[in-house]
């Protein structure tokens, strides 16, 4: 192979990247010059296209064995390629969302600077999927954040959503100096901010009282990313901040947001703290030693999560403690590492899971806030007389959030809860935890079914559905029963893709 072909070949890995890079650039240039009586809602359309070729980009490196450029700062390995994925899904059925969004009557809101704000962030998390060092993780992470903080107070002259943008920076430039204070206490006993450099030092890393600051490095780091995905007792922000921002942000928050979070999770804890010892014996590795704490606050959020949204009577702030509660549930399969075997399978259909019920969720929350001017619970009422088929795909997503068989999110669910057992010694009282949760949730998930098939019509007007959102809820439905029937049509798809994900942590 020559040197032009093995160039091109290299850079070749970063090409979903560089187009969502492009498409933002082109979408920031034509809303500034365009004029103002421009209807920008087209825009969605160039900001999908973009998203469609990063998606076909991606497949078409499938078959590319891992790629290490920039001195293993950017690294297409299993990992990245498999969370891109559901990256790109998610982003495109939120930009069809947003297509479709109508503000409430009163609300001015920006749109033209959606799109490209949008694309920025996911920009920031595709490139955390692929980093192979401390620092291009935290730029993706600042980038993904700042964009996130803009979009949630897009809304002109809006008290709410002011308020929540402002709580948003607040925690999150909390959260961001707790994580970057660990990981300066990682690049301090490492010497490195290579992950693949530092995981081998940190393997031969017997001494004491390097381990002691080690133990340090990890609580501030978890503690950092717990706010970021929701976690309790970290997740204070997330009930203001999804009430306040518009529907498509608070979809893209629930979902893109919350994948980004997990992604740089895993890529930290996995490649540093998993082959670390976790005594100056060698006898356990450190997460072994250490997951207890991951396991108490998978339990905490579980708890707050599923008891708090018992009280809630605004969609959006219930459905903010279901996803806190969701965010629990996967912290639980980060504890017990899948069963020891099954990390990776069972945090990635989880997650595509919760993509598709959740977006559908949104997909008729905004329809229906749309029309009535109101988020509360009482918009659904009568939603089976007015529009069965509507209802009946409400009700797929909110028996799959509860986790009924038949629906992609019992799947995920129960692949999480076997995992508690198939370690040594079993984390009973997790799943414990799991299953009351579980059913303190069916009590609010099925209160929302009683309005939809048992309340009187609460606003009697014809529903009318835009195509994009239309789309985005055919997509979100079939993939919820199918993957839920037929769960073995993505695990054995990520299988032969992706196989065991042995080129995580090996370095270059």
């Amino acid at each position: 192979m020559d040197w032009n072909t093995m160039l091109s070949y290299n850079w070749g890995a970063m090409m979903p990247e560089f187009i969502i890079l492009g498409t933002a650039m082109i979408l920031s240039i034509l809303d500034l010059f365009w004029p103002k009586h421009f209807n920008r809602r087209k825009l969605a359309w160039l900001a999908l296209t973009g998203i469609i070729l990063a998606f076909l980009s991606l497949i078409s490196l499938f078959s590319f064995e891992t790629v290490s450029i920039l001195s293993d700062t950017f690294r297409l390995d299993s990992f990245a390629k498999a969370f891109k994925l559901i990256l790109l899904f998610g982003a495109g059925l939120v930009i069809l969302l947003a297509e479709s969004y109508e503000p409430q009557e009163g609300l001015q809101e920006h749109r033209g600077e959606f799109y490209y704000l949008f694309l920025t962030a996911l920009l920031g998390a595709m490139i955390m999927t692929s980093s192979g060092d401390m620092i291009t993780l935290f730029v993706g992470l600042e980038l993904l954040s700042l964009s996130s903080y803009i979009l949630v107070g897009i809304r002109k002259h809006n008290r709410k959503s002011n308020e929540a943008s402002m709580k948003y920076v607040i925690n999150g430039g909390i959260s961001t100096a707790i994580t970057l204070f660990g990981m300066s206490y990682l690049y301090g006993v490492t010497g490195s901010v290579n992950l693949g450099e530092m995981s081998r030092t940190m393997a031969a890393m017997t001494d004491g009282q390097l381990q002691y600051i080690m133990g340090l490095a990890f609580f501030m780091v978890f503690v950092g990313l717990s706010f970021k995905i929701a976690a309790a007792p970290f997740h204070m922000w997330a009930p203001d901040v999804y009430e306040g921002a518009p529907t498509p942000v608070v979809a893209f928050l629930s979902v893109i947001s919350k994948t980004a979070g997990f992604v740089i999770i895993l890529r930290i804890f996995l490649s540093l703290f998993l082959t670390a010892p976790g005594d100056t014996f060698g006898a356990l590795d450190f997460l072994e030693k250490n997951n207890i704490y991951i396991a108490f606050v998978a339990g905490l959020t579980i708890i707050i999560g599923n008891v708090i949204a018992l009280r809630q009577q605004n969609l959006k702030r219930l459905f903010a403690f279901s996803s806190i509660a969701h965010a629990g549930y996967l912290l639980v399969a980060v504890a017990t590492m899948g069963g020891g075997y099954f990390l990776m399978d069972t945090v990635w259909f989880y997650l595509l899971a919760y993509l598709l019920m959740n977006i559908g969720v949104f997909a008729v929350i905004q329809l229906l806030s749309s029309q009535s001017g109101s988020e509360d619970i009482s918009i659904l009422a009568g939603l089976g007389g007015r529009s069965p088929y509507l209802a009946i795909a409400f009700t797929v997503f909110i028996l799959s959030l509860a986790g009924i068989p038949g629906t992609t999110g019992f799947i995920g669910k129960l692949n999480i809860f076997l995992g508690t057992f198939i370690t040594e010694p079993g984390h009973y009282v997790l799943a414990g935890i799991m299953i009351a949760g579980t059913i303190v949730s069916y009590v609010y998930y099925f209160g929302l079914l009683v309005q939809v098939f048992f309340r009187p019509i609460h606003l009697d007007k014809v529903i009318k559905i835009r195509s994009g959102l239309s789309t985005v809820i055919i997509i979100c439905l079939v993939g919820t029963i199918l993957f839920g029937i037929v769960p073995n049509l993505a695990l054995d798809f990520l299988h032969n893709q992706f196989g065991d994900f042995t080129d995580f942590i090996s370095s270059e």
